[in-house]
């Protein structure tokens, strides 16, 4: 917690004796607040004071009571001489130097302090969540206001009634106008088939726009699902959480193209801004270039009053990222469209061989290599293909696209998220910021991050990182299926309850596999067979549903058929499907725990340990007491630690 005294600079510059004065009567009332509340004063740095705490709860009761006590204080005093704090508090990590504390965590409540009104107290959407049901105090969300010095977006709280009321960063119940969404142009061409256009220009606008560092800009992702939908930008605006959208249409006569764009202010559904664009289609990427930096500058304007520094256009079309190559550039983003559906393996493999035809095309576009990398890992994971096979297909690819364009954001993601299935972590963590510095709006960086810092054993942190990458890309289907099960392993059942029964339509699967994980740690199996019997008629051959039916069957004294998916396991484990841990798992549910450990010790080789499961699932709490087990997490965290042979890069 950050307190800070309103105006004291000033008046202490007119009146340094009443300062000094007002400053030790401030100190003088809050300290055995802070003592009675069970905070411990790191420090005073001028009129402010820096205190930890050992709950949320004790820290919001203890602002609360200091600037009752202070309000008291002022009554009948002359303005001059009245004492007003602004309170501004966070939960996270600190790093203990002595009596003093560091960290990233003291750096964002210092953040957010200033976003209190005189006699107020604001707070992260951390503090939010751990006191909203425990404490006394009504909330109002002040959106996601830019913090000094902080990458992650954070939305801030202000508690409701207290503090002056003057102007707050954002207006009661106002939608943050820095935070945009760039809804999907329409193609208003005769021809059908122009759509690429309008799709192409979409995704440039979003990469552009996000490179722009005073705005925060909703994922590709997320905005797609909006195509051809007749909605209100009221409406669009609350469900993704932005004040600003921007909207627009492409047509083509032959040669020529037309673009237009146009800047809604979501509170108000007006127009704030229109424009207007005509060129020859193949000079399509100057112009989207062209536009992406007016629009940007417009945007900047008409939140801050000041012009944003343009966003620079590509200097060659042949830089990797861009391509001359219409056909090449149509395919793309015809793949791009089939890859960021995912609807089935058949859909991403689709995805594939389009991405292939578009390298075929123009072997220079990266972009279409990445895209190549990213449906090849999806493959990987999902189990659709031999594992090694296509992770190194995609390591190649990927290491082609850096060399022909080191600053492509997608790029660095992939590598992430391929490193950190490979137990680098140093590496993964590297290219993951790397990602997130080049393109905030990706919303993978934060889940790799997310699951580094849970292996970690810091599971708070990873809630945090997955809370942030929704706010990024609040459809990313991934983002939303880890976030729920990150909720379970931190103890937030409620948490991942409600956020399984708000989600289950859009990640069905996986959500009935968390909840089949959940219901077999509290011994419900009744609930848990529920779950399996989802499973099993989404995805009947599938390892994860193959192993919890054997689980299942496991529990309740089946062992002939749990002894069968062990079979079925292992004959997909033949064809190069990555099962060893889904076979683990049937084996503890067995009760063998040496065929549990020799499973673990083979995944541990392949760089696939359920670590997240040991750490944190309590189905595998007991396995932790066995000397092999705690010895494979022990070495699993060893792995985890940077070493020595790795280089950072300098791109």
């Amino acid at each position: 917690m950050f307190t800070d005294m309103v105006g004291y600079t000033s008046l202490a510059q007119r009146d340094e004796a009443l300062s000094l004065s007002l400053l030790d009567e401030q100190r003088r009332l809050i300290r055995p607040i802070l003592a009675s509340h069970e905070g411990r004063e790191v420090k005073t740095i001028g009129d402010a004071f820096l205190v930890e705490f050992g709950s949320a709860r004790d820290a919001v009761n203890c602002a609360v009571e200091i600037q009752s006590a202070l309000k008291g204080l002022n009554l009948g005093r002359p303005k001059e001489q009245e004492i007003k704090v602004r309170i501004g508090i966070h939960l996270g990590d600190v790093f203990h130097q002595g009596t003093d504390i560091a960290g990233d965590a003291v750096n964002v409540a210092s953040r957010i302090e200033p976003l209190s009104p005189p006699g107020g107290v604001c707070m992260s959407a951390q503090v939010f969540q751990s006191v909203v049901n425990k404490v006394s105090c009504k909330f109002e969300s002040l959106g996601i206001p830019p913090l000094k010095n902080v990458s992650v977006p954070i939305e801030v709280y202000r508690i409701a009634g207290l503090g002056d009321e003057t102007p707050a960063p954002a207006s009661k119940g106002a939608l943050p106008r820095e935070r945009v969404a760039v809804l999907p142009l329409s193609n208003f061409s005769p021809d059908p088939d122009d759509e690429y256009l309008a799709d192409g220009m979409t995704e440039e606008l979003i990469d552009r726009l996000a490179q722009a560092k005073s705005l925060r800009v909703i994922a590709r992702t997320s905005v797609m699902g909006y195509k051809k939908k007749e909605q209100k930008a009221s409406e669009i605006g609350r469900e993704l959480g932005v004040g600003t959208l921007v909207e627009g249409s492409i047509r083509k006569a032959g040669s020529r193209v037309r673009i237009t764009v146009q800047l809604i202010d979501v509170a108000t559904e007006e127009h704030v801004w229109s424009d207007r664009y005509d060129s020859e289609l193949d000079d399509i990427l100057a112009v989207q270039a062209e536009i992406a930096s007016k629009v940007a500058e417009q945007i900047s304007q008409s939140i801050t009053g000041l012009a944003s520094k343009p966003v620079a256009a590509p200097q060659s079309a042949k830089a990797g990222r861009y391509t001359d190559d219409i056909e090449a550039y149509k395919t793309f983003l015809r793949a791009r469209k089939l890859l960021n559906d995912r609807r089935s393996a058949m859909t991403v493999r689709q995805a594939l061989g389009l991405f292939e035809e578009s390298v075929r095309s123009d072997p220079m576009f990266a972009r279409a290599k990445v895209g190549i990398a990213e449906a090849l890992l999806w493959l990987a994971t999902e189990g659709e293909g031999n594992y090694a096979d296509s992770v190194n297909l995609a390591r190649k690819q990927l290491t082609e696209a850096l060399s022909l364009d080191s600053g492509l954001a997608e790029a660095h993601s992939a590598l992430s998220g391929l490193m950190l299935g490979e137990d680098d972590m140093a590496g993964s963590e590297r290219e993951a910021r790397r990602a997130m510095e080049l393109n905030p709006s990706l919303s993978d960086p934060y889940r790799w991050l997310a699951q580094i810092a849970a292996g970690d054993g810091k599971i708070d942190e990873a809630v945090r990182l997955l809370e942030a990458a929704q706010v990024v890309d609040p459809l990313d289907l991934n983002v939303i299926a880890f976030l729920g099960r990150a909720y379970a392993y931190s103890g937030r059942e409620a948490d991942a309850l409600a956020h399984w029964e708000k989600t289950r339509p859009l990640v069905t699967y996986r959500t009935s596999a968390y909840l089949f994980e959940y219901y077999v740690g509290k011994g419900d199996y009744v609930r848990a067979a529920e779950a399996v019997a989802e499973m099993e008629g989404l995805g009947p051959k599938r390892a994860w549903t193959l192993a919890y039916r054997g689980i299942l069957a496991a529990r309740t004294g089946d062992r002939e058929t749990a002894r069968r998916m062990v079979g079925l396991l292992q004959g997909k484990a033949k064809e190069g499907e990555l099962t060893t841990i889904h076979e683990a798992f049937v084996h503890y549910a067995l009760g063998d725990m040496d065929a549990f450990v020799d499973c673990l010790e083979q995944a541990f080789a392949l760089h696939n340990l359920p670590l997240l499961e040991l750490m944190y699932s309590p189905i595998y709490a007991p396995a932790k007491s066995d000397p092999r087990v705690s010895r494979l997490i022990a070495m699993q965290a060893a792995l985890r630690r940077p070493r020595s042979d790795q280089t950072p890069r300098t791109d």
